[in-house]
């Protein structure tokens, strides 16, 4: 049997670290199979030798966490315990960063992952950058707190939303209304996140004075996009033509962001992915950055992470990388 003690440095850091009703605490119990005491500002950890000190290591990076202004959730509980179970630990505190923008309702919008954090770093280090990742690792949702961000602080006079209008796997046939009725449920996720940023209010007086946009790709042939901020959401169902197009729109003082999820392309058979063909092309060229998000940066529901991981399993078990499929 070990034992492990950690001082935290006030009573509301310790507070943070357990969690309300102390459920970070119980999680860690339940996944390592260790026991967290609180005492004052000192917690103690008992259990097997492997355990405490993986424990340890763990709580650690919570107290590093905390004292950095982090508010500890079950999901950042759950990612320190994958990155210690990796041996990756010792760059956790690297998420504790700067709030990107605060939505609507107060809540701070901030990097929750290393990969996120790198992909934020990325995005203000360069005129474009590519983010491909699987569903739920934020790509969009950061994209846009960032066009935001940019767009608050005067760097940019225009946020520019826009997604190629590709059905995801099934015949949506005529949709009722005019041209912008027919377009919107394509654009639907990118409504969402604005909204959330900016509120019901805010975010309707923007659209309609211009200066913010949301459009299928097709409204961006034959344009300039001067002092923008653009976004091209669900990138791998774009064609190469497409991603060309898009790419040459780019004008003097904008900065571009591609997201998309290679996993998932709603193309028809035979027809290439823009966004696999522009990771080739782009990636060893001056003022644009590839972010290569994992499974491991999903921070929805913590099923999402292992149907992710199970799906990748299935697709590179050797007898469908040989063409071979089991009935």
């Amino acid at each position: 049997m070990a034992e492990q003690s950690i001082i935290v440095k006030s009573m509301d850091n310790a507070a943070n670290v357990l969690g309300n009703f102390d459920e970070n605490a119980k999680l860690l119990e339940k996944e390592l199979g260790v026991t967290i005491v609180s005492r004052d500002n000192e917690l103690k950890i008992t259990g097997d030798d492997v355990a405490v000190e993986q424990a340890g290591k763990i709580l650690k990076n919570l107290v590093d966490l905390a004292e950095a202004g982090e508010v500890i959730s079950e999901q950042t509980v759950r990612y320190c315990v994958l990155m210690v179970r990796e041996n990756i630990a010792g760059d956790i505190v690297k998420i504790a960063s700067d709030c990107v923008c605060v939505t609507a309702k107060g809540r701070p919008v901030k990097a929750k992952t290393i990969g996120q954090r790198k992909y934020l770093e990325a995005i203000k280090k360069n005129v474009i950058t590519i983010g491909v990742g699987p569903a739920g690792t934020g790509k969009t949702y950061l994209a846009v707190a960032m066009a935001v961000a940019a767009f608050s602080k005067r760097e940019v006079n225009k946020i520019v939303l826009t997604r190629p209008a590709v059905e995801a796997g099934e015949k949506l046939g005529f949709l009722p209304g005019d041209l912008q009725n027919k377009v919107d449920p394509y654009l639907r996720p990118l409504y969402d996140a604005l909204f959330d940023m900016l509120g019901a209010e805010t975010h309707q007086k923007y659209l309609e004075r211009g200066t913010i946009e949301v459009a299928p790709l097709a409204y961006m042939r034959g344009r300039t996009l001067d002092d923008s901020f653009i976004i091209l959401d669900e990138a791998q169902n774009t064609t190469p033509e497409q991603m060309k197009m898009f790419l040459t729109r780019l004008g003097f003082n904008s900065k571009a962001i591609i997201t998309g999820d290679v996993t998932q392309i709603d193309l028809p058979d035979g027809k290439k992915s823009g966004l696999k063909e522009a990771v080739k092309i782009l990636k060893n060229i001056e003022d644009i950055a590839i972010c290569q998000l994992t499974d491991k940066d999903v921070v929805r529901h913590q099923l999402v992470q292992k149907i992710i991981k199970a799906y990748q399993t299935y697709e590179e078990a050797p007898q469908r990388k040989n063409g071979r499929r089991k009935a």
